[in-house]
């Protein structure tokens, strides 16, 4: 079973994180780790008209479990707790910048260094626009030590017609930096 830890922070975005978390659990073979930051919760709320906990209470428990933002204890906090990859989709600029600078004050941040300083794959869906000079240095900092930065860039060339087809073609680029893309990626040439 392969561990994912998915976690979520209060950019703008709320779909690219629940159309992760649709594909990644129609998977039998994956365990999905879920953190939502506070902000998270209410981008969410904004986003869709709807809780996050009504998006997430159809997912099968045994293999999606929920962490609290601020447990500090949790396992996903330890290094001898094996996952496959973790994957902050959106992220912000703050939680970017935090991850950066090495600070493990919530629990987000606390598993991105345990990801990272086990060798673990860390993909931040960077959520910003325009990019400030310290965001981007910040981005080339993280790319160096390891991480996989992988902002929301829709592809054109599958004709999307929806709104999720555009969420869609970053989410396929994230499965794919996880080996679990699916029949359902859209693909250069194969369209």
């Amino acid at each position: 079973m392969k561990q994912i830890i998915v976690a979520m922070t209060g950019a703008t975005g709320a779909l690219y994180t629940l159309r992760l978390l649709d594909r990644l659990l129609a998977q039998e073979q994956v365990c999905v780790h879920f953190i939502a930051s506070p902000w998270a919760q209410r981008v969410v709320q904004e986003e869709t008209g709807t809780e996050l906990d009504c998006h997430l209470s159809r997912y099968d428990r045994a293999r999606f479990i929920r962490y609290d933002h601020s447990d500090l204890a949790s396992s996903l906090s330890s290094g001898s707790f094996c996952i496959d990859a973790m994957v902050i989709i959106p992220c912000t600029m703050g939680t970017l910048g935090a991850i950066a600078s090495g600070l493990s004050s919530n629990l987000i941040e606390r598993a991105s260094a345990v990801t990272m300083k086990e060798r673990r794959p860390l993909i931040l869906v960077a959520r910003e626009t325009p990019l400030s000079t310290i965001a981007l240095q910040q981005m080339l900092n993280l790319s160096q030590a390891g991480a996989m930065i992988l902002p929301p860039m829709p592809a054109f060339y599958g004709h999307p017609t929806s709104v999720e087809n555009l969420v869609d073609t970053t989410v396929d680029r994230v499965l794919d930096e996880l080996y679990l893309g699916d029949e359902n990626t859209k693909r250069w040439g194969s369209v």
